[in-house]
C-alpha cells in the first residue's frame, strides 16, 4: 500500500465535519483534534516551524535543497468535511481492479454506485477505487489533499538530492462553510505564491472560481385559528414559497453548468408564523453576481410592498470572490504547474471552478493561489470515490512543482 493511500484511508475515518451554525472558530473542536495529528505527522516527517496557531491553522517549513534563488512555495489543503452530508464513522471501501460495471456500496440500503448516472467512472476500468460504503460522504474533499501534500514533503526529506527551494504547508480548517482562511496570517506564511491541493478528477488545473454570497431569508408571518383567518392570516410558509418563486427557475445548480451562475436554496424551516430560508448565490461574472444579489433584494422588497408591511427580511454576505483576476498578473504560477503536469503526461485542463477553494480569498489577501487536482469525484455526498492512481498522481505533481520552480 502506497504511503498517500495509508494516509487518506487513515484520516477519511476521523471525523472534522464543520458546523455552518457554529459561532466559534473552527465551527467544531473535532477539527482541531484532526489538525493536531497532522502537526504531530509533520514534526515525525521532519519538517521545521511546525506551528498551530489560536485558530488552529497548521503551518510548517520544508527547508530548502539548493542554493540557487527560488521562490517560496507554499501548498494549502483544508481538513474539514461538508455538513451537507454525514462525515461521520466513515467506511471507506477498497473497489480494487474496477470491472465497468455498477458497485454496491450497501447491500442493505441497496446503495449503487453506477456508471450508468456516474460514467466518469468508466475512465477508471482496470484502476483501483475508493468508495463510501454508502452511509456517509468520503471526505476526499479535501484529505485527498491533506494526505498528498503530506506526502509530497516526505518524499522530498527522504530524496535531498531533488533540488528545491522552501516550501511551506498550510493545513485550514472550516473552509466548506467558507470561513478557511478567515484569521490566515498571509504575512507570516511567508509564501510568494501557493497552491490549494482541491481540486476534483487528474489534470484540472482552477485559476477561475465563483464570486460567492450567502443570504439568509427570515418571513414574519401572522398566525390565527385557521376558521377566522380571512383577511387577517398571513402564512410565513407560502410567503416563503411566493420569494423563491420570484427567482429564475432555470438558475438553479440542477440546470447549470460551465460559467452559469445559480441562486441554491439550502434551507426552508418554518410554520405558519414564521420561515427562515438559506440560500448560496454563484456566479463567475462580477456584473451578474452583483444582480443576483439585487434581484434577491428585490423581490424581499415587493413581497414587503404587497403586504403593506415588512414580512421579509434579507442578510445577504459575500463569502469569495472570482480570484482569476488576482492570479493573471502572476503567469509564472500557472507556467510551473502545467509544466508539471506535461512532465508527468498529464494533460492540463484549465477550467472554471463551480465552487470555491481557499485561494479564492488567499488570492485577494495577497498571496496569488491557483487550484490543483485531488482527485476526487462526486464529492459531499454518499456517491464520492477517488482512484487511488490519481492520489498518487497528484503526489507526482506536487514534487515536480517544487523541482520546477527551482530550476528557475
Amino acid at each position: 500500500m502506497s504511503a498517500v493511500l495509508e494516509r487518506f484511508l487513515r484520516y477519511v475515518k476521523i471525523d472534522t465535519e464543520s458546523d455552518r451554525d457554529s459561532e466559534t472558530y473552527p465551527s467544531s473542536a473535532k477539527q482541531l483534534d484532526f489538525l493536531r495529528l497532522l502537526a504531530d505527522e509533520l514534526r515525525q516527517i521532519g519538517l521545521s516551524e511546525v506551528n498551530m496557531d489560536q485558530f488552529g491553522y497548521v503551518t510548517a517549513t520544508l527547508e530548502a535543497t539548493t542554493n540557487a534563488p527560488a521562490p517560496v512555495i507554499g501548498f494549502i489543503a483544508h481538513v474539514d468535511t461538508s455538513p451537507d452530508f454525514c462525515g461521520k464513522d466513515v467506511k471507506p471501501q477498497i473497489v480494487e481492479n474496477y470491472d465497468g460495471g455498477d458497485i454496491i456500496l450497501n447491500a442493505a440500503e441497496q446503495i449503487v454506485l453506477s456508471p450508468r448516472r456516474f460514467p466518469d467512472l468508466l475512465k477508471y476500468r482496470g484502476e483501483t477505487l475508493i468508495t463510501t460504503d454508502g452511509t456517509t460522504l468520503l471526505g476526499a474533499d479535501d484529505k485527498a489533499g491533506v494526505a498528498e501534500i503530506m506526502s509530497a514533503m516526505e518524499y522530498l526529506r527522504a530524496h535531498p538530492e531533488i533540488p528545491h527551494g522552501k516550501i511551506r504547508v498550510a493545513f485550514t480548517p472550516d473552509e466548506e462553510v467558507g470561513a478557511g482562511v478567515e484569521h490566515f496570517d498571509v504575512p507570516a506564511f511567508g509564501a510568494d505564491f501557493a497552491y490549494t491541493v482541491d481540486g476534483g478528477e487528474v489534470g484540472e488545473l482552477e485559476v477561475e472560481t465563483f464570486n460567492a454570497a450567502g443570504a439568509r431569508v427570515y418571513v414574519r408571518g401572522r398566525n390565527v385559528h385557521p376558521g377566522t383567518a380571512k383577511g387577517v392570516m398571513l402564512n410565513a410558509l407560502r410567503i416563503a414559497m411566493e420569494y423563491d418563486a420570484l427567482l429564475p427557475v432555470f438558475d438553479r445548480p440542477e440546470h447549470t453548468e460551465k460559467t452559469e451562475g445559480f441562486f441554491h436554496l439550502m434551507l426552508l424551516k418554518g410554520e405558519v408564523e414564521s420561515a427562515q430560508m438559506e440560500y448560496i448565490i454563484r456566479d463567475h461574472d462580477d456584473q451578474r453576481f452583483q444582480s443576483r444579489k439585487a434581484l434577491m433584494q428585490s423581490a424581499a422588497d415587493y413581497l414587503n410592498r404587497k403586504h403593506g408591511e415588512t414580512v421579509v427580511e434579507l442578510t445577504l454576505k459575500d463569502q469569495y470572490y472570482n480570484m482569476k483576476k488576482m492570479i493573471d498578473p502572476h503567469p509564472r504560477i500557472m507556467e510551473i504547474a502545467r509544466a508539471a503536469y506535461e512532465a508527468l503526461g498529464i494533460e492540463p485542463r484549465i477550467i472554471p471552478v463551480r465552487g470555491g477553494t481557499d485561494g479564492s480569498r488567499l488570492s485577494y489577501m495577497g498571496l496569488p493561489t491557483p487550484n490543483l487536482f485531488a482527485g476526487g469525484h462526486n464529492m459531499h455526498g454518499r456517491y464520492e470515490f477517488v482512484p487511488v492512481c490519481a492520489l498518487e498522481k497528484a503526489v507526482q505533481v506536487i514534487v515536480r512543482i517544487c523541482e520546477l520552480a527551482a530550476a528557475g
